[in-house]
C-alpha cells in the first residue's frame, strides 16, 4: 500500500480537491446531507398529502404556496437586512426548527386533520426552497467561481445522499415515531445543519479567494461579514429588476418550474391511477426519490465538475433541458406510468446533478446583496410563482383535452426554451468572470496535476 503523501494526490485528483480546500468541502457536504435528510423524510408524506386532497385541486396547493411565499420573502428580506450574512443561515433555520416543533405539537394533537395537512403540504413547500437557497447563498459567498466549478458538484453530493437517506430513515421510523416523532428528528437535523454554516464562514474568513483579500487572523476578522446588508425587506426584487442577469436567472428558473410542475401534475395522475392505496403511493414515490438520488451521486461525484471545467456552466444548463424535450414528445405518443417514469427519473436526477450546480455557479460572479436577497427572491417568489401559473395552465390544457398530449406537447416547448435561455446564461458567466479580480485560490499549494494554477 502507498504511504498517505502518494494516495492524497490520487485523492485529489479523483475529486479535484486542493488538501486546504477538503475542511470545507466536508463541512457543505454534511450541511447539504443534514438538510435533504430533514427534508426528504417528510417529503412522501407531503406528496401523499397532496394526492389525498385530489388530484384536480393540487393547482390550489401551489396557489397557496405561492401566496405564503410573497409573506415570507418580505419576513427574510427583513432579517438580512439586520443581521451579519454570517448569520441570516443560523437565524432562518432556527425559526424554521420553531415551525416544526409547532406541526409536531399540532399532529400529535389532530393527526387526521385535512387543513393541517393542506397548511403542512404547504409550509414544506415553502419551506424547502427557502433552506435550499440559503443553503447555496452560502455557498456562493463562501467560493469563488473557479472552485465553484470544481466543488459544487461534489458538495451537492451530499443533498443527493441526504435525498436517498431521509425517505430510508422515515419508512423505517415513521411505524415508531409517527408524524409527529419524523417532525422533531427533521428539527434536530436542521439545527445542525445551521451550525454547518455557521462554520463555513469562519472558514472563509482564513482563506480569501481573492488576492486584495487577506485572511484574518481569527473568526470573524472580516469586517463585510460582520455587517448586516442593509436595504429594506423588498430589496430582492429591486436587485433582480435592476440586474439583467438576475432576470435572465429568473426566466431560467420560471421555465424550469413550469416544467417541473407540468411533470408533476401528470406524476400525481399515473400514480393516482396505477396505484389506488395511498400506502403503496407513498412507497412508489419513495422508490422514485431513491432511483433519483442514486443516479445523482453518481453523477455528481465523477462527472459534473469534469464537465463544468471542461465544457462550461451552459453545457450543465442545457444537456437536461434537451433531454426533457424528447422526453414530453414520447409522453405524448405514450402517457404511460413505464414512459413518465424514466423521464421524471432523469429530469429529476439530471437537475440535482447538472442543472441545480450549475444554477448554483451563475451567483459566484455576483455581489453579496444579489446572493443573498435576489437569489432568494427568484428561488422562492419566482420559482412558486411558476409553479402556481403552470399548475392552472396544465389543468386548462387537460380541461381542452382529455388526452395528456397537449399539455405534453406544450412541456416540450418550454424546455427548448428553458435549454436556450441555459446557454445564454451560461456565456454571461464566463463573461462576468472573466472580469473579476485575479483568483488566489484556496491555498497558495501548486495546482492540482493536470490542471493550470
Amino acid at each position: 500500500m502507498p504511504p498517505p503523501a502518494q494516495r492524497v494526490p490520487a485523492l485529489a485528483r479523483l475529486f479535484n480537491l486542493e488538501p486546504a480546500e477538503t475542511p470545507a468541502v466536508l463541512a457543505g457536504l454534511l450541511l447539504f446531507f443534514l438538510l435533504f435528510t430533514a427534508y426528504f423524510m417528510l417529503r412522501p408524506v407531503r406528496e401523499t398529502m397532496g394526492v389525498a386532497g385530489g388530484v384536480d385541486n393540487l393547482q390550489w396547493l401551489f396557489t397557496g404556496t405561492f401566496l405564503a411565499t410573497l409573506a415570507a420573502l418580505p419576513l427574510f428580506g427583513w432579517l438580512a437586512s439586520r443581521v451579519s450574512r454570517r448569520r441570516i443561515a443560523r437565524w432562518t433555520y432556527g425559526f424554521f426548527v420553531l415551525n416544526l416543533l409547532a406541526f409536531a405539537a399540532g399532529l400529535a394533537r389532530w393527526p387526521d386533520s385535512l387543513w393541517l395537512a393542506r397548511g403542512f403540504y404547504i409550509w414544506l413547500s415553502v419551506f424547502n426552497l427557502m433552506a435550499v437557497s440559503l443553503a447555496w447563498s452560502v455557498m456562493a459567498d463562501v467560493f469563488s467561481s473557479h472552485q465553484a466549478k470544481r466543488l459544487f458538484a461534489l458538495i451537492a453530493g451530499g443533498a443527493s445522499l441526504g435525498g436517498l437517506t431521509g425517505p430510508l430513515l422515515g419508512t423505517l421510523l415513521v411505524p415508531h415515531l409517527d408524524h409527529a416523532g419524523l417532525l422533531l428528528l427533521s428539527a434536530l437535523l436542521l439545527a445542525a445543519s445551521a451550525g454547518a454554516a455557521g462554520w463555513l464562514h469562519r472558514w472563509r474568513d482564513h482563506h480569501p479567494f481573492h488576492s486584495g483579500e487577506q485572511a484574518g487572523s481569527q473568526a470573524g476578522a472580516d469586517p463585510a461579514r460582520d455587517r448586516p446588508l442593509g436595504g429594506n425587506p423588498f430589496a430582492g426584487a429591486t436587485e433582480v429588476l435592476r440586474s439583467p442577469y438576475l432576470l435572465g436567472i429568473s426566466v431560467f428558473v420560471l421555465l424550469l418550474s413550469s416544467v417541473s410542475t407540468f411533470l408533476y401534475f401528470e406524476q400525481a395522475r399515473l400514480v393516482a391511477e396505477a396505484f389506488p392505496d395511498r400506502n403503496r403511493q407513498t412507497q412508489v414515490f419513495g422508490l422514485i426519490d431513491a432511483t433519483v438520488q442514486t443516479l445523482a451521486i453518481l453523477t455528481q461525484l465523477f462527472l459534473t465538475g469534469r464537465i463544468a471545467r471542461r465544457l462550461g456552466i451552459g453545457m450543465l444548463l442545457t444537456a437536461v433541458p434537451l433531454v426533457i424535450a424528447a422526453g414530453f414528445l414520447w409522453l405524448a405518443a405514450a402517457p404511460v406510468f413505464a414512459a413518465f417514469v424514466v423521464v421524471m427519473v432523469v429530469r429529476r436526477a439530471g437537475e440535482y446533478a447538472l442543472v441545480r450546480p450549475g444554477r448554483e455557479m451563475l451567483y459566484t460572479v455576483t455581489t453579496p446583496e444579489e446572493k443573498y436577497k435576489g437569489k432568494s427572491f427568484i428561488d422562492t417568489v419566482v420559482y412558486r410563482g411558476g409553479d402556481a401559473l403552470s399548475g392552472w395552465l396544465k389543468r386548462g390544457l387537460d380541461l381542452l383535452a382529455e388526452h395528456p398530449s397537449l399539455a405534453m406537447s406544450m412541456g416540450a416547448v418550454l424546455a427548448l426554451l428553458w435549454a436556450g435561455v441555459g446557454w445564454t446564461l451560461g456565456r454571461q458567466q464566463g463573461r462576468l468572470e472573466a472580469r473579476q479580480p485575479p483568483f488566489a485560490g484556496a491555498t497558495t499549494a501548486a495546482a492540482l496535476p493536470g490542471e493550470r494554477p
